[in-house]
């Protein structure tokens, strides 16, 4: 796991550095103005999405590993592929980049608490002498630091940054892949015994949270962009982060399965969710 181990951080400050080279401090305020929408889709991300996640823990067996691993998974934000999948579907792109700025950055908060509290109802001892605020001070300088970096450049170069949007996007979706690719190199004979088992839970969460979202957001949402928008952002997770979390939290690559498993399925039911809705006004 070492490449993973070293590759992880510096592609998640990449591409969190990519993610503020996209925001303006408009993101962030935005939610004043569409408080509704805003609300559905961070209660159905931050909340929801967990709360799936260990319900499908606790009805279908799994090895332990591998349940703490879709935990993990769950607690992590949307990422830029969400972003621009939205955009593809037609949907509403403001709030997409309005949900994956706020989620992201309470993201220091809230995924420690999670997992942590994930291991401990499921007798898993973290094996690193790593603590809460020790793992989210971490995730502060690889995740928060460079969005804030980010947004610092954009407001300084805009019209350069702007005219380069689609090769940032397209840089952060590679080294997304690029942590993945890896995992599945170097650790492919640790990794095929337990695919199957952590292909068939992650299935079944990204699909479940896709269908809810976008449901939940017909009821409580203000239209179809809205819709499309929430669906995606709770079924496309950053996966880079939840990388960077289980290998800062545990030595077994065992961890990391359902987080490479979720990125392939994710990827393709994402796409077929696209093309199903794009035409839907």
């Amino acid at each position: 796991m070492e490449i993973t181990t070293k590759i992880a951080p510096v592609c998640l400050a990449i591409i969190m550095l990519g993610l503020g080279l996209g925001l303006t401090t408009a993101d962030f305020t935005r939610i004043a103005k569409i408080p509704r929408d805003f609300a559905v889709g961070f209660l159905s991300q931050v909340i929801l999405l967990p709360i799936v996640a260990f319900v499908i823990v606790l009805i279908i067996p799994m090895p332990i590993e591998i349940a703490l691993g879709l935990m993990i998974i769950s607690a992590a934000p949307g990422g830029v592929t969400s972003n621009v999948l939205t955009k593809f579907a037609n949907g509403d792109v403001a709030l997409s980049v309005s949900l994956t700025a706020i989620v992201s950055i309470i993201a220091i908060f809230t995924i420690p608490f999670i997992v942590f509290n994930s291991a401990e109802f499921m007798g898993v001892k973290i094996n690193k002498d790593i603590s809460m605020a020790a793992i989210a001070l971490k995730m502060f300088f690889v995740v928060t630091v460079p969005v804030i970096f980010g947004m610092i450049v954009r407001s300084l170069m805009t019209d350069f940054i702007i005219s380069k949007t689609l090769v940032i996007q397209r840089i952060s979706i590679i080294l997304f892949l690029v942590v993945f690719v890896a995992i599945w190199v170097e650790e492919w004979d640790k990794i095929v015994s337990f695919i199957t088992r952590a292909g068939l839970v992650a299935g079944i969460l990204n699909i479940v949270m896709m269908f809810l979202g976008y449901y939940i957001a017909k009821v409580f949402a203000s239209g179809t962009p809205q819709r499309k928008c929430i669906s995606l952002e709770c079924g496309l997770q950053n996966g880079t982060l939840a990388v960077f979390v289980a290998t800062q939290l545990f030595d077994d690559i065992v961890f990391i399965v359902p987080t490479a498993a979720y990125a392939l399925i994710m990827f393709t039911t994402s796409i077929f969710f696209v093309l199903l809705v794009r035409k839907i006004n």
